[in-house]
């Protein structure tokens, strides 16, 4: 078992929220995680899995089967199936105003799950849960495994790198056959969505052109455009939006596209073990998702991530904002010995952004020229993340 960071704040947000939902990709361990936090509550937990037919079947009578469990936090599985229930777990509430009644667990973007914006606002804290990151790992599990396998639980803990592929291949398989359906409903190629994956694992890291794949998918630019953000509101890609404020350059305004988990992308390119991450053609763009992706879960509620690039030349990996303000710009580089280009530092200039790094696989952590911090992921999430 991987202690997971959200456990501590589940259980303050439980404290004091009628309804907490958790939501995140298939598989992420959601579950797992939940039935965890279940027995550690006073008044113990009744668990719903609403893809299992008995348990769907308790809720024909919603109001009364949840009526007579109120002494109990419930939580709901997969909650989206039964959107009803949302404007139910209302007026539950506010019958019975007492913290920790519900909580949800949901496999698509917030968004998407009708009613609990309009239904349950003031009554709900809503909290994503990622795959397993960086900070979470602990020391038996090194940095290079993870990178090369990702953080979806079984697929990091399996025991060879070949039940890892396995596993692997059953998850896009069962989500492409199956979960693409159960949770966005039909009108959905299956074909063409394996062949979108696939050219999303070998592109990531890319700033998004919809021309580019509708053309070699033989679909319409809208219709790669919805399957995109399909993929967003399930928890498998990432947008990083371009930075853009500044009227007097010309900006490249389109998001970058990230597949959120590595051992996803090794996956999709056929890499079958660490080692063969070098010597593929995604060896760059893997690493910058996986940096993108650590920061993204680990990086203070208030600071939003863009990406910054000019038609000028200009261009840096990753631009952290605080409201409207520039606080830092970080390059992201495989390796701690590869060449910073003069777009960075144009960056810089044109962000005033007072902190500064580049970030590597490994190497020392040092100050360079124009108060560059050089140094390794692991040291800046430890070291300087939190400060920024």
């Amino acid at each position: 078992m991987i202690d997971r960071m959200l456990h501590k704040d589940i259980l303050i947000h439980l404290k004091k929220f009628p309804a907490v939902a958790i939501l995140g990709a298939r598989q992420v361990g959601k579950t797992t995680f939940a039935k965890q936090i279940g027995k550690e509550l006073k008044n113990g937990f009744i668990y719903l899995d609403l893809e299992r037919t008995s348990d769907l079947k308790k809720l024909n009578d919603a109001e009364s089967y949840l009526s007579l469990h109120s002494d109990k936090c419930i939580v709901i599985d997969e909650v989206q199936i039964k959107p009803e229930l949302f404007s139910l777990l209302r007026a539950l509430i506010d019958d019975k105003r007492k913290a920790g009644r519900f909580l949800l667990l949901g496999s698509v973007a917030p968004e998407l799950i009708k009613g609990v914006s309009q239904s349950l606002a003031g009554r709900i804290m809503t909290k994503e849960m990622g795959c397993i990151n960086i900070a979470e790992i602990g020391t038996k599990i090194t940095i290079q495994k993870h990178w090369f396998r990702g953080g979806f639980p079984e697929a990091l803990t399996a025991r060879t790198d070949a039940d890892f592929a396995n596993w692997m291949d059953t998850y896009i398989a069962t989500y492409i056959n199956k979960d693409i359906q159960f949770l966005f409903g039909t009108g959905i190629s299956r074909s063409v969505m394996q062949s979108f994956w696939s050219m999303l694992g070998n592109n990531t890291a890319q700033i998004w052109n919809a021309n580019h794949y509708a053309s070699a998918l033989g679909v319409s630019n809208p219709t790669i455009t919805r399957y995109l953000d399909l993929l967003e509101a399930g928890f498998i890609i990432r947008k990083l939006p371009s930075y853009h404020v500044s009227a007097t350059k010309r900006l490249i305004k389109a998001p970058k596209v990230y597949v959120r988990d590595t051992g996803l992308i090794h996956r999709l390119a056929r890499i079958h073990n660490y080692k063969s991450i070098f010597e593929s053609l995604v060896v760059g763009s893997s690493w910058e998702s996986y940096v993108v992706e650590q920061i993204a879960q680990l990086k203070h509620k208030d600071i939003d991530l863009y990406y910054y690039r000019t038609h000028g030349g200009a261009e840096c990996d990753l631009v952290f904002v605080n409201g409207i303000k520039v606080v830092a710009c970080a390059e992201i580089k495989l390796s701690r010995n590869a060449n910073i280009s003069k777009g960075f530092y144009v960056s810089i200039a044109d962000l005033k952004s007072k902190k500064n790094f580049v970030i590597s696989l490994d190497g020392d952590d040092y100050l360079g020229e124009q108060n560059i911090h050089y140094c390794a992921l692991s040291v800046f999430v430890n070291s300087y993340l939190s400060n920024i």
